[in-house]
């Protein structure tokens, strides 16, 4: 890796810090006094007691350059700044490593600054998302924090016009390819393959990722979000460690932003989180932010790809090795993968209130092809916004009569219709009591181009009676009430499999499972 390896400016820069890492590695921040070093391709962070220490290696890359002592100090001042935004309890201060008269060194010393850190409050590591996600789950909960925390600082971005970011989508794109042909034993077809496709989808959206950043989705985001930088500080998620080194990196599309993540879940076999944060980040969106679903697959690749890179670069240094290239080479995998989507499905999920179809619908949407999954589209939610009021705000009688409900399904299948025209797939989540209403979804699925599955959810009146009185917060209006006059409702014929919902939610999930697979074709590709 000629271009990419980590470029040593001149040897006196990277002899004056190795004698830095060495006073560190022998100080409190040692390992053999209880502290910690972990190691990444363009910093050392020193763990010691309460607090953190971060250096920035004396190198220069093509997208940085940490070459001079009084460039690391800037980089650490424009860190410090940076993370105030989404971290400000984490990053302390700007802090320098002096050396005394006497040549011997010390933090925050009265000599001669030598090298400069940011001093961070330290936190436990294992609690940093992708250490989670690597040995255990990621709970819904935690997936929904993470999505909250996640659009609040897309929110409070500053805007930018975003030509810079339109034009660097070409060179990301070419850098990559550059890094993996100088991989040896990384195949040069599939690299070839990688780049001739994300040029190619580049070129498709161009004139949508105009439109987004017309529209105000450019923004000075983190640049950085993959899981290791996303902690679990007093049981709440963290975004640290933004990009400082260079705005034009971390000033793109939100959508770029939020790619990170997802695409890091999906790495750690996230799916279904990875699922969840991407339906709670546009449960308010607008028509603008679903058509920005069809730059995902792109988006996607383009993050594992520069994740490969980066992991390509760790692997030539001494302390990484072997596992950081096994890394790498997940990472390109999966970013050939991403680029190259599945076509979308529609499935949809009719039946009774209190059947557990809003329940089955998480459940699938995080199974359903192309990553990360399905958007789920409810009525019962549609139904509030039409009205202007909160999800788990209770309507009146009138916006249940049949005008309106009319109204819902057409809004209901005009999402769908969108989001699937951008290569996404969608799970309709709606009783669909009528035999029009699931006429129109099935022909939706044949305009849409789309692979389809109704299912028909049936479980006894006492099991729906009960599911029904346990809701709470929910944007169902359902009452017991209503289930009983939906007990008496002529439903007509129902061409959907009917899938028996009385039992668990796993039961009705695997149930339903079937009918997707069968009805998805193998691949002998």
């Amino acid at each position: 890796m000629t271009e990419q390896r980590p470029v040593e400016v001149d040897r006196a820069a990277g002899t004056d810090q190795q004698r830095v890492l060495d006073f560190l590695d022998a100080s409190s921040f040692g390992a053999a006094k209880g502290g910690k070093r972990i190691d990444t391709h363009i910093s050392m962070v020193f763990l010691g007691g309460d607090r953190a220490l971060k250096i920035k290696r004396a190198v220069r890359l093509p997208f940085l350059d940490y070459s001079t002592l009084e460039k690391r100090k800037r980089a650490c001042e424009e860190e410090l700044k940076v993370n105030a935004r989404n971290a400000p309890q984490l990053y302390r201060r700007v802090v320098a490593i002096t050396r005394r008269p006497d040549g011997t060194l010390e933090v925050d010393g009265a000599g001669i600054p030598v090298e400069w850190a940011v001093e961070m409050m330290r936190f436990d590591e294992e609690r940093a998302l992708d250490r989670i996600a690597a040995s255990a789950t990621i709970d819904p909960a935690l997936a929904v924090a993470v999505a909250d925390v996640i659009l609040l600082s897309h929110n409070k971005a500053p805007r930018a016009d975003g030509s810079a970011w339109l034009a660097s989508i070409a060179s990301i794109i070419d850098r990559n390819t550059a890094a993996f042909h100088a991989v040896a034993g990384l195949d040069a077809a599939a690299i070839d393959r990688l780049h001739a496709l994300s040029h190619h989808r580049a070129a498709q959206l161009r004139s949508l990722l105009g439109r987004r950043a017309e529209q105000g989705f450019v923004r000075r985001c983190h640049g950085d979000l993959h899981l290791a930088n996303i902690a679990l500080v007093d049981n709440r998620p963290l975004l640290f460690d933004a990009i400082e080194f260079d705005p034009v990196i971390a000033t793109t599309d939100v959508l770029y932003d939020l790619a990170f993540t997802l695409m890091d879940m999906i790495h750690f076999n996230q799916g279904a989180a990875a699922n969840v944060v991407l339906n709670r980040y546009l449960a308010a969106a607008s028509d603008e932010d679903l058509d920005g679903l069809g730059s995902l697959p792109l988006f996607l690749s383009m993050r594992a790809a520069v994740r490969a890179h980066v992991s390509f670069m760790k692997s030539e240094q001494a302390r990484a090795g072997e596992a950081a290239r096994r890394e790498a080479r997940n990472y390109f995998d999966l970013a050939l993968r991403l680029i190259a989507p599945k076509p979308p499905m529609l499935v949809a999920i009719g039946g009774l209130s209190g059947t557990g179809k809003s329940v089955l619908a998480r459940g699938l949407a995080g199974l359903i092809e192309p990553p990360p999954g399905a958007l789920i589209v409810r009525s019962d939610v549609i139904r509030k916004r039409l009205f202007g009021v909160s999800e788990t705000v209770a309507l009146p009688d009138l916006a249940y009569q049949a005008g309106t409900t009319e109204q819902v399904y057409d809004r209901l299948l005009s999402v769908a219709q969108r989001v699937l025209a951008h290569g996404c797939s969608v799970v309709l989540d709606a009783a669909c009591l009528r035999e029009s209403e699931r006429a129109r979804i099935s022909r939706l699925a044949i305009t849409g181009r789309a692979r389809f599955v109704g299912l028909f959810l049936t479980a006894d009146l006492a099991t729906r009676l009960a599911r029904i009185e346990r809701r709470k917060n929910d944007a169902s209006d359902a009452t017991l009430e209503v289930a009983l006059k939906q007990d008496t409702l002529e439903i007509g014929p129902v061409d959907w499999p009917m899938v028996d919902a009385s039992g668990t939610a796993g039961d009705t999930l695997r149930r339903a499972c079937a009918f997707l697979t069968a009805s998805i074709p193998v691949d002998n590709g």
